[in-house]
């Protein structure tokens, strides 16, 4: 199969996947040795990619360890959860969809399974367990991972994605002390868990009051180096006959502020421009970075349309580059900001609604580089 050269909006291994080492080692001598893991960091940053590097290389080295991945974004409610839950360990424990049979059968009773299976060879199969709370307790399902590992004397590695949706279930506290009550005793299970809506990830996870909070090793995700998205940009140029300089590789990880699925779809677009034995300028990398704005445009709008005026003056006022101190009089009237008292309404407002962060000592930040490069172009 022929490489892609530049990959975004799904999860990347090994020739599109960059960097990492010391992150790869951690995890992997986590996993290995049972311990539970927290990864955070914005979206766009390459935390599922990570995730699934260290899976394949579990995988690829045949070990008794077995890495289970649920994505929990879709998930609203707590059985919702579990269903999802259970049905990602059933499948990736078992071999194929006869050995999930035997699997639901020993450790998940009264089930009233719908199993897909496609016709084609080596193709995956969707399974929904009708999991509720007249058929289960929380606690059977949540023992299920740990029934299968002490049964078939493997550890498993259940992963899941998005978890700050745990955050969002109704009457969440409650089943957060439930979740955390049931894996911190499991011998044979550990997790990893990690999402991109940062204030709610740590609101789980570094808040003392909080269930989770000291679950495991906490690993704040970083951005990948400039000097290892130049590298990597020039050399997926040279591996199919077109050319860029260092200085424009460099300048167009930094634009999208090496966030890494922006930096491969920004250099796809660039790459889709410049023909087989061509090199990139300077007007075909201003048409990508065009290309980008406009390909994330609808989404942006989404997020701008239910935003109040006071709202968009306050993102106005990051964009012009303040970060602090928005409560000052001279401040909250050159970008019409209402009254002191509003100020911190409007905060909390933007970091729930995922639009801005707190960094540095407090300081605010938009969250996202594209959308600013864009509110920036396309709104002022």
């Amino acid at each position: 199969m022929e490489k892609r050269s530049f990959m975004f909006g799904t999860a990347v291994t090994d020739y599109n996947f960059i960097g990492r080492e010391s992150e790869i080692r951690r995890l992997v001598a986590n996993f290995t040795e049972g311990i539970n893991t927290i990864l955070i960091s914005p979206r766009r940053i390459g935390k599922t990619s990570l995730v699934k590097q260290v899976k394949q290389h579990f995988e690829k080295i045949e070990s008794d360890i077995i890495i289970v991945y649920l994505d929990m974004f879709a998930c609203k409610t707590e059985y919702e959860f579990y269903n999802a839950l259970s049905s990602a360990v059933l499948k990736q424990t078992a071999s194929h969809a006869e050995k999930w049979m035997e699997h639901a059968k020993d450790f998940l009773v009264r089930l009233t399974p719908k199993i897909t299976i496609s016709p084609e060879a080596n193709t995956d199969f969707t399974l929904s367990l009708g999991i509720t709370p007249k058929t289960h307790t929380p606690e059977q399902v949540l023992s299920l991972a740990e029934d299968i590992a002490r049964k078939r004397g493997k550890r498993i590695v259940v992963c899941i994605d998005e978890f700050q949706q745990l955050g969002e279930l109704p009457d969440s506290l409650t089943v957060q002390k439930r979740l955390r009550g049931a894996w911190q005793h499991q011998q044979m299970v550990s997790y990893c868990l990690f999402g991109s809506k940062m204030h709610l990830m740590n609101t789980i996870f570094q808040r003392r009051n909080m269930p989770f909070y000291q679950f495991g090793d906490t690993i704040f995700l970083g951005k990948i180096p400039t000097a290892l998205w130049t590298d990597y940009i020039v050399q997926h140029f040279e591996d199919r006959n077109r050319h860029i300089s260092r200085d424009l590789a460099q300048r167009l990880s930094a634009i999208v502020d090496q966030y890494s699925s922006y930096v491969q779809q920004l250099a796809w677009l660039l790459f889709s421009r410049v023909g087989v034995g061509e090199a990139a300028t300077e007007e075909r990398f201003r048409q990508a970075v065009n290309d980008l704005l406009d390909a994330n445009e609808g989404l942006f709008m989404q997020q701008i349309e239910p935003l109040t005026a006071y709202q968009m003056n306050f993102i106005r006022a990051i964009v012009h580059g303040i970060h602090s101190d928005f409560g000052e009089k001279n401040i909250r009237e050159e970008f019409e900001l209402g009254s002191a008292s509003n100020i911190a309404r409007l905060k909390t407002a933007l970091i729930n609604k995922d639009l801005v962060e707190s960094r540095n000592r407090g300081q605010l930040f938009l969250t996202d580089p594209v959308f600013e490069l864009w509110f920036r172009h396309r709104i002022l």
